[in-house]
């Protein structure tokens, strides 16, 4: 009967003892951004409780009809400490008893169980954001608050985003290790002469690599000409050629219409620099498509006439922008020497 390497085993049980995690760490969160709410609100899921800033999402959602946010309306809470423990425990079996067909097992329940939390959570997600209190002050027919099962979705004047949180991260990880380790032995079995001097060093690669693949960064927006506006003046973008975005440490996206409104909205300090994650300008010659800040090249000039008065283009490299200076009698800067005046 095929059994696990000995690496295998190490790190199948690594990895069902890094569930341990949930039971100190939130699992899920979920952000809320608005204008009157610049820095945020959080509302972290753990797998027996909420914490954040619970107390304030309900205050507001009472406007339009949303049920209070308890720890009562979610019964998972109270068996899902057992799950865990017995995935725990089920993968330190595994571990021991080194068959490949139990860790098989163990997969299949692992992704059977990441299924039906993800239907459940779909489920409460319809139902609190479908069924509204018909007496709430603020009413619009035909419109449902239902929160993102992953990723972004606009509500209101709210920008909602839902991603899992440190301990969920962690969870995924550890399945993505054991997955890798299942696709590891059948290949080791599969190809008998693989030499069992290469089994550790590449299971040990595997295991490094786990942080990387489980990772998620938010990436920038297309601009919406007509229907996105600038963060700072308010004004509707319209001219896709000239401004940027500031993406922060939790996903945030903030749009600009012009490099004078983000240098503006920075200088105001609504969102400190230590929460920004990356700071781009969108590329002159081409429209929509964004580059890191320090990357640019700046070509000003008062024939460029950008929305709010910088009339700074970007490209992508010196050259581009020295050529376009030359047609343009314009001067060339960089992207963080630009942001400094502007400032």
């Amino acid at each position: 009967m095929k059994e696990l390497s000995i690496p295998s085993r190490i790190l199948v049980a690594f990895a069902s003892g890094a569930l341990i995690v949930v039971f100190f760490l939130p699992a899920w969160r979920i952000d809320l951004f608005a204008p009157q709410y610049p820095e945020g609100l959080t509302l972290n899921i753990w797998i027996n409780g909420l914490s954040g800033d619970v107390d304030i999402i309900n205050g507001l959602n009472h406007y339009i009809g949303m049920k209070h946010i308890t720890v009562a309306m979610f019964p998972e809470f109270k068996f899902l400490p057992y799950v865990v423990g017995f995935f725990i425990v089920l993968g330190i079996l595994v571990a021991i008893s080194g068959r490949i067909k139990f860790l098989l097992v163990y997969l299949g329940l692992t992704a059977i169980g990441g299924a039906l939390a993800m239907y459940d959570f779909y489920k409460w997600g319809y139902d609190y954001g479908h069924n509204l209190d018909p007496t709430a002050p603020i009413q619009v027919p035909g419109l449902s608050y239902q929160p993102p099962l992953f990723g972004h979705k606009r509500l209101l004047n709210f920008d909602a985003y839902s991603f899992p949180d440190v301990g969920g991260w962690v969870v995924i990880g550890a399945a993505m290790l054991a997955f890798g380790i299942w696709f590891f032995e059948w290949y080791r079995h599969r190809k008998p002469g693989l030499a069992k001097k290469k089994s550790i060093p590449a299971l040990l690669t595997l295991f490094a690599l786990i942080p990387f693949l489980s990772s998620c960064k938010t990436d920038p927006v297309k601009f919406n000409p007509g229907k996105d506006n600038c963060q700072f003046c308010r004004m509707a973008i319209m001219d896709t050629r000239f401004g940027g975005q500031l993406i922060t440490k939790k996903g945030k996206i903030y749009l600009f219409d012009d490099m004078h409104c983000m240098a503006a909205f920075l200088k105001d300090g609504s969102v400190k620099e230590t929460e920004m994650d990356k700071k781009l300008t969108v590329l002159f010659d081409k429209p929509n498509e964004f580059l890191d800040l320090s990357a640019a090249w700046f070509m000003i000039s008062d024939e460029n006439k950008s929305p709010m008065g910088s009339n700074a283009a970007a490209f992508s490299t010196k050259e581009k922008a020295e050529e376009a200076a030359k047609l343009k009698h314009g001067s060339v800067k960089n992207g963080e020497q630009l942001l400094k005046e502007l400032r």
